[in-house]
Order: structure tokens, then sequence, then C-alpha cells
């Protein structure tokens, strides 16, 4: 397994600076749609145990929406936009002006589905090209999926061959959620995975010694 004993303090300050742009150009875009001014909180960079991923999704039986794509190029890994269901139902609803569920509130709608994607879409693009403009690295990705299911699935089924080579992730997350509003409530959050090999390429593209 793949160990991260060389992640110094000032490697996780990189990474949360990554967040931070990346972040920034999708809150700017999620605004864009919604109209209204996008709060976002202070990235955070951790290394942490693969089990305990779900945890940070509000738990492993936690229901939520999330749109994942893996990303390929210079630094391979993962994102997902997520969020709580009651929370993605209350964007939809924003975003459309239109009923979320149909007649059976058993599913979204075609409608609503469709919407919540691009949305996802559009965020997880912004901040993939703001990391590939920062890092100067080559970055593609997959057309991204939705799940709609506990956290604990949908985690693991979208890092199904990372766990093969490690047992632990280092993870960027930003929350984001509509300034001003009374009832705080996460629209939104930013989680991204990198493969083990992304490091060195990753921290040399950035002039950092991976060896600090």
């Amino acid at each position: 397994m793949k160990e991260y004993d060389f992640i110094q303090p000032a490697h996780l300050d990189v990474l949360k600076e990554i967040g931070n742009i990346g972040a920034g150009h999708a809150a700017t875009s999620l605004s864009a749609l919604l109209g209204k001014t996008i709060e976002m909180s202070v990235p955070e960079a951790r290394v942490i145990p693969f089990q305990d991923l779900p945890d940070r999704m509000g738990g492993s039986e936690n229901e939520i929406a999330a749109i994942y794509a893996r990303i390929h190029g210079d630094t391979p890994g993962s994102v997902y936009f997520f969020s709580d269901v009651s929370h993605s139902e209350s964007l939809i609803q924003q975003l459309t002006g239109r009923p979320v569920y149909g007649t059976d509130r058993s599913s979204l709608n075609d409608y609503a589905t469709s919407a919540y994607l691009e949305t996802g879409n559009i965020v997880i693009g912004s901040f993939l090209s703001a990391f590939a403009d920062l890092t100067s690295l080559t970055v593609s990705r997959d057309v991204p999926d939705l799940s709609i299911d506990m956290a604990g699935a949908i985690i693991s089924h979208g890092l199904s061959q990372l766990l093969i080579q490690s047992d632990v992730a280092i993870f960027i997350e930003t929350q984001m959620k509509i300034d001003g509003e009374k009832t705080s409530r996460n629209f939104g959050s930013i989680l991204l995975l990198f493969d083990p090999e992304t490091f060195d390429v990753l921290f040399q593209s950035l002039g950092v010694n991976i060896d600090e």
C-alpha cells in the first residue's frame, strides 16, 4: 500500500491553495447560475484513511446526491460535487423554479436530474479548469455521472480501483452556500481525491520539493 509519510504541512498548504482557487472559480459559476452570491468555506486538505471518507459526506448511511467524474491526464484522480439530498432538492428548485419530483416522489424527475447534473458538470469543469491553469498540467475528465445513494456506497463504487493501490487518501474539500440566508445550508461540497502516483508530478509543477 502507498504511504503518504512524505506529506508535510507545507504540502497541505499548497493543496489548500489549489482548492481555494479551484473552488473560487466553481463558486463563481454557481453564483452566475443562481443569480445569487455564493459563500465558500476555507478549503481543507487532509490525509485520511479511506474508511473515514464517508464521514466527510455526513456518514456512511447519509443519503446524498453526488456527481462524480474520473480525472485523467497528468494528475489522475477523482472529483465529486455532492450535497445532502434535501439540499440538492432546494438547489434544483432555485435553479429551475419547477417541481423536483414526479407524482410519486420516489425519485427526481428527468428535468430535475438533468438540471442538477448540468450544475455539477459546470462546477466540476470550472474547478478543474482553474486547477489546470494554476499547475500548467494537462487535465481531462470523463462525462460526470449522477448517483443518489448512501455516502458509503457512492464512495466505494467511485474509488474501487483506487482502493487496490492505497488505504489512505489525500483530499481537498470546500463547502458552498448561498450568502445571507438565515438557514445555513451547504448546497454543495467539492471533494478532490488524487491517485498515489499524482503527487510527484503535481508538486514538481508547482516548484515544491517532494522531500521537504
